[in-house]
């Protein structure tokens, strides 16, 4: 998929999912989600992911805050990635990521959309606005399987 989008398609999906967000939601009701903050001392960043998850698979998957337009829209791609996978299949989607950011060899077939921050570890003070979203679902993954495990 990189390999076919061109710069503009980059931009105007990141775009699309900055000013349309579709995981972007006020949650009321947030003591049925694992809810974890997140923010940047870097930059405007600074936002709530929302997971519910039912028999280890990830049933719902929303995010809310302010965010620049990369921490928005690779969010909000990431949301759409992990809703109605395992909680396995997640990390490996988002390990997948990493690596893509890490610009080590990946799966690019798994990242689907998030594909287009291919190239944002070229803007070293972009990444962690590419990654905020992705460290804390990570780790709300790792840690209620911590918890579960204990």
């Amino acid at each position: 998929m990189s390999t076919t989008l061109s710069n503009e398609m980059i931009k105007q999906i990141m775009l699309d999912h900055y000013q349309n967000p579709t995981y972007k939601k006020k949650i009321s009701d947030r003591q049925n989600y694992i809810v974890l903050h997140a923010r940047s001392h870097n930059c405007i960043d600074n936002i709530h992911i929302y997971l519910k998850t039912n028999n280890n698979i990830i049933q719902q998957c929303f995010w809310d805050g302010e965010a620049c337009v990369i921490t928005a829209s690779s969010t909000d791609i990431m949301c759409g990635l992990v809703i109605n996978k395992t909680k396995k299949e997640a990390c490996q989607i988002i390990e997948e990521y990493f690596k893509m950011i890490e610009e080590k060899k990946f799966k690019e077939d798994i990242l689907q959309e998030a594909i287009v921050f291919v190239n944002v570890s070229k803007q070293l003070a972009r990444v962690k606005c590419a990654t905020i979203g992705f460290n804390a679902l990570y780790n709300m993954i790792k840690s209620e399987a911590e918890k579960n495990n204990a």
